[in-house]
């Protein structure tokens, strides 16, 4: 029954439904994966008014929510508060009385004693009395990725970036220090912060992403959504984010027209919600740009390759499991390739510059033998290490809670450190 099983706070930056881009495809397998141990009491923040619409779904998989509007230009206003208070800019961007007197009450009421916080800035919740366990999935080391924004920006966002990278690698440290465990989606990302916090490396561990493998199959019969012409290449992602901006405007002005000098009927399709205004600019001779689609499926299947030009990455990137999952081929740079297990030249194409880049997307768009091949393997090594039921089963053992997958102990993901260790416990 639901009331046997313990109650747990979960802390997302951003609704975790529906799983329609990256932080929040493995925020809401997550919050499916507690659920299935736990009462959960979800926190977390609506920044998109076409996602309030989903909040009642969320009933499925939870107890009791607390969902907080926040208008993102405001709240980049007032994240600027952060420079008067030597705070990192990201953590008055997500603090809300709201939210952290509803998780009080919840944490007195329910005599919560565990909670899981998805992302850094949440972790600025946990400081609530009564916890007694405090999981933090960082997913990435967010700090390193303003530190290496900074390298690309002029005077002054190079400056702020800079120091942004900075006041947050410290909150990081703090917040790994009083918690019982530190996730990170790759051996890379947690091997880069227990460089920066040797002090805390036995409370580090790697909780590696997933993918459906069932809803992304290539069994599944679509209608092209590509007009006759010539062969297709895809990117897929939210449009929005500044990475996936910054990979297509590269891909479009500087890799595309190499590829069209030997493919010219090669065309780049940009598939994804909310494209900024750089990424329409692209739409035009051999590119279009698509906006929302209602599934990304259909996409991908017809595609003749998906590419991922990422050159700022950190973590295993779902469009690229997803695109392997359909058994197409990939073509990706070293970035997003990092933590992937995967064999280059057989599971997928990883390039280390733009010229190699250029070269194997070519050679796979000649070659309809190879894509084929890579496309079957590249769906193997997704079966093979990418199970979100197996990568999750982490948690089960992290908050002490019978596992919803057989197998024994031998059968959770790795983690460097002596078990004891990372799984102590601490009262508030």
């Amino acid at each position: 029954m639901l009331h046997d099983r313990p109650p747990l706070l979960y802390l997302t930056h951003r609704i975790p439904y529906p799983p329609n881009k990256g932080d929040k495809v493995r925020s809401f397998n997550i919050l499916r994966q507690l659920a299935r141990t736990h009462r959960v009491f979800l926190g977390s923040f609506v920044d998109h008014p076409d996602d309030r619409q989903h909040i009642p779904a969320l009933r499925q998989w939870c107890e009791q929510c607390c969902i907080v509007p926040i208008e993102p230009g405001i709240r980049r206003l007032a994240s600027l508060r952060g420079l008067l208070r030597g705070e990192a800019l990201s953590l008055p961007y997500y603090r809300s009385p709201r939210l952290a007197a509803w998780v009080q009450r919840m944490v007195t009421e329910y005599g919560i004693r565990s909670a899981v916080a998805f992302s850094g800035p949440m972790a600025q919740y946990l400081d609530a009395p009564g916890l007694e366990r405090r999981v933090i999935d960082f997913c990435d080391v967010d700090s390193a990725k303003w530190t290496q924004y900074a390298a690309d920006r002029r005077w002054p966002l190079s400056w702020l970036y800079r120091r942004e990278g900075e006041r947050l690698l410290a909150f990081e440290r703090a917040t790994a220090a009083r918690c019982d465990a530190s996730l990170f989606v790759t051996e890379a990302e947690a091997d880069l912060f227990r460089a920066a916090a040797p002090e805390l490396a036995t409370q580090v561990g790697v909780m590696q992403n997933g993918v459906d493998a069932e809803y992304f199959s290539p069994s599944h019969a679509f209608d092209s959504p590509y007009p006759a012409g010539g062969p297709v290449l895809v990117f897929s992602g939210a449009m929005d984010y500044w990475p996936n901006i910054d990979a297509v405007t590269g891909f479009a002005r500087e890799l595309l027209p190499r590829i069209r000098a030997q493919v010219p009927d090669a065309r780049f399709w940009i598939v994804g919600m909310n494209p900024a205004p750089a990424v329409q600019a692209l739409a035009g001779e051999g590119v279009v740009v698509t906006g929302t689609v209602p599934d990304v499926r259909p996409y991908l299947a017809h595609a003749d390759a998906v590419v991922a030009p990422l050159r700022i990455a950190r973590g295993i990137q779902n469009k690229v499991l997803e695109a392997m999952a359909m058994a197409r081929p990939v073509v990706l740079s070293a970035a997003p390739a990092t933590g992937l297990a995967a064999e280059d030249g057989r599971d997928c194409e990883i390039a280390a510059d733009d010229a190699s880049f250029c070269a194997r997307v070519v050679g796979l768009l000649q070659d309809e033998a190879r894509r084929t091949s890579m496309g079957r393997a590249a769906r193997a090594c997704v079966l093979r290490g990418y199970s979100w039921s197996a990568n999750l089963r982490m948690l089960d053992w992290l908050l002490e809670v019978a596992p919803t997958q057989g197998g024994a102990a031998d059968d959770i993901p790795t983690v460097i450190g002596d078990p004891p260790a990372l799984v102590r416990s601490q009262v508030a």
